[in-house]
């Protein structure tokens, strides 16, 4: 048997490095500022302990570019290297000195583990060149070159100030990144809010030496803040920092958990008037405030993925690249921690300011609905603060005005499903006693529904977004003992139970006579028709359609699976004639065939009309009857 240790080959490594470690190379600026940062962590570390007697007042980072000399510099006046280390670190491919470091001084805030970041520099550069001077004086300034062959040059040369500068001289595969605005974005996006400031020159745009500098980051950020030393304002501003043109949030919730995982951050609800402006991927990653990605999914539950902010985590396991995520339990729990403190503070903003939380609900509710279909612990408490909007019936509240008078102001009026239940206990349970829920898509154009199911002092609320079809068929299967009915699924006699026994004052030859007038084709409408003794003030003819096939459609036409399948089928809709209608006794009597059957094409089609399903020729046919019937 044979023990050893495997050895690497540098000849085969520098290819390697070159094509595969990043798979996307405009990341060498980050790992390359990332490990600046870390030298400037370092010196501030042994200053507080008092190993060192550098001066730390005047950390930066500096990233200057050079389109003449094809070269961008990057330069730190952090801790240094000495000869030694530039050996020990640079000449060993994935020796972390930050790993090291971090051995000794375990609560350092270091960026670097793998020890792979500084060798990002070849990918795009054909030499590499970096000079050091060591925190320590009495170390010499070392100078280290290599063109991505295994031979490298490491020699002393005369002393400079101290910290790092690395000279990359970019290859010609690579000349996108001698362009000035590149560079600057490319340090935007993944340096934005590291704690050291950084500064970027263009030489061939040098500014003019009596601008003020100004550093391209925001050093400290407010998520690594105490909620308690933060305002409104402060929040706020923070938003806009992240999103320039967006609207102020609806509210936040600031992360700050230190066991059984570090998390900070800041979740922010942003304002959705419309379904369709929901927009994904909006969480930035943050890894000790180094960007990594706005590609969340696996740390922030789906649901949430509609949020907007920003999560930080030491702890989140991510690749070489800090490009994917890696299995592993952490990051199930920050996921289930982020549920649970989104769940508490709609909880809490529910209970304590149930108004403005109404307010907000046209916003809120994409998000805790979503929630409710997709994480059974969301589920559990959002059954507390779901909150349904009345189609009709409005909340009179009493507002002071700027002279001091009192008005009445009136405002949409909610129910928790508790409440709708206890509202409606008397009249809105079926025969097998189930809560019914009569909900309306559409109040205007289902305003005729709404009204007759308000005359049985049926109470209709509003279901009116993208994901409502979608709710309403899951909430039936998790919730217990409720059905839910769209307020024109039937006549409003038969919106709780089917009622088989609907007395007309027509005789049955003459309800025979009117079905068989209302019994012609329509393009694209299966129709069945019904006569039957509704009020006397309800409509001639009610278009009416199934629950459960219109569901389907409705599902059908923002999804797939079965329910697209539904969406191809033809609309099934039921014509009930309310044989008790005054109308009918003089139509019955018309002795023109032909105008009578126009008369009932257009009461049909009226009924059709109410139900958005009159469209196109049949519509034309519809509006040019209506004038010779006039005529």
């Amino acid at each position: 048997m044979q023990k050893g240790q495997i050895r690497v080959q540098t000849e085969n490594i520098f290819p390697i490095i070159k094509k595969f470690l990043y798979s996307d190379h405009e990341i060498f600026l980050r790992e390359l500022i990332s490990n600046a940062v870390d030298a400037s962590q370092k010196l501030k570390k042994l200053a507080s302990l008092g190993e060192t007697k550098a001066n730390i007042d005047n950390l930066r980072i500096d990233v200057e570019l050079d389109t003449k000399e094809k070269t961008i510099t990057l330069t730190d006046r952090g801790v240094g290297m000495s000869k030694e280390e530039v050996d020990k670190y640079l000449n060993q491919v994935a020796f972390s000195s930050a790993e090291e470091f971090l051995e000794k001084y375990k609560d350092a805030n270091i960026i670097g583990h793998f020890g792979l970041g500084f060798y990002s520099a070849f990918m795009v550069s054909e030499k590499v060149e970096v000079l050091s001077q060591s925190h320590r004086d009495e170390e010499a300034t070392v100078f280290w070159s290599c063109d991505g062959n295994p031979e490298f040059e490491l020699y002393e040369v005369e002393k400079r100030e101290r910290g790092t500068k690395i000279i990359l001289h970019i290859n010609e595969e690579s000349k996108e990144f001698l362009d000035a605005q590149r560079v600057k974005s490319i340090v935007e996006k993944f340096c934005k809010f590291l704690p050291i400031p950084i500064y970027f020159k263009d030489v061939a745009e040098e500014k003019k030496k009596d601008e003020e500098e100004k550093s391209i980051n925001n050093t400290n950020p407010i998520w690594i803040k105490k909620p308690n030393e933060l305002t409104k304002e402060d929040y706020e501003k923070f938003y806009r920092e992240l999103y320039p043109f967006g609207e102020t949030p609806l509210f936040w919730i600031h992360l700050n958990v230190d066991y059984p995982f570090n998390l900070t951050g800041i979740l922010y609800f942003p304002k959705i008037k419309q379904s369709y402006e929901i927009q994904k991927d909006k969480i930035q990653l943050y890894s000790n405030q180094v960007f990594v990605t706005d590609e969340v999914k696996d740390i922030v539950p789906e649901f949430l993925m509609l949020l907007h902010g920003v999560i930080d985590s030491p702890d989140i396991p991510l690749n070489v690249s800090r490009s994917y995520l890696q299995g592993d339990p952490n990051v199930k729990k920050i996921n289930n921690h982020i549920t649970k403190k989104v769940a508490d503070k709609l909880e809490e903003i529910f209970r304590n300011e149930r108004t403005e939380f109404e307010q907000k609900w046209e916003s809120l509710g994409l998000f805790v609905k979503y929630g409710m279909m997709t994480d059974e612990k969301f589920l559990e408490k959002a059954n507390k603060f779901l909150v349904m909007e009345d189609a009709v019936n409005k909340n009179s509240i009493s507002v002071t005005k700027e002279d001091g008078t009192a008005e009445e102001k009136l405002t949409a009026k909610f129910y928790t499903v508790e409440e709708y239940k206890n509202t409606t206990e008397a009249l809105q349970k079926n025969k097998e006693g189930k809560h019914v829920i009569i909900y309306t898509t559409d109040p205007v154009q289902q305003d005729a529904y709404i009204q007759a199911a308000k005359a049985k002092n049926f109470v209709v609320v509003k279901m009116e977004t993208l994901v409502d079809a979608a709710f309403i068929n899951n909430m039936e299967m998790k919730w217990e003992n409720v059905h839910f009915v769209r307020v024109d699924a039937d006549i409003v006699d038969n919106l709780i139970d089917k009622q088989e026994s609907n007395d007309s004052v027509l005789s049955k030859a003459e309800a025979e006579e009117l079905k068989k007038l209302f019994e012609f084709p329509v393009n694209d409408l299966h129709v069945t028709v019904e006569v039957k003794g509704l009020s006397a003030d309800t409509a001639p003819v009610v278009a009416t359609r199934p629950e459960f096939m219109r569901r389907m459609k409705d599902m059908g036409a923002v999804g797939g699976g079965m329910a697209a399948f539904y969406a191809t089928m033809p609309d099934e809709v039921t014509l009930t004639i309310n044989g008790n209608h005054t109308i009918y006794q003089a139509l019955l009597k018309e002795a023109d065939i032909e105008k009578k059957e126009k008369q009932v094409r257009n009461l049909a089609d009226l009924a059709l009309l109410s139900q958005g399903l009159l469209k196109g020729a049949e519509l034309t046919n519809f509006i040019n009857r209506s004038v010779e019937l006039m005529k």
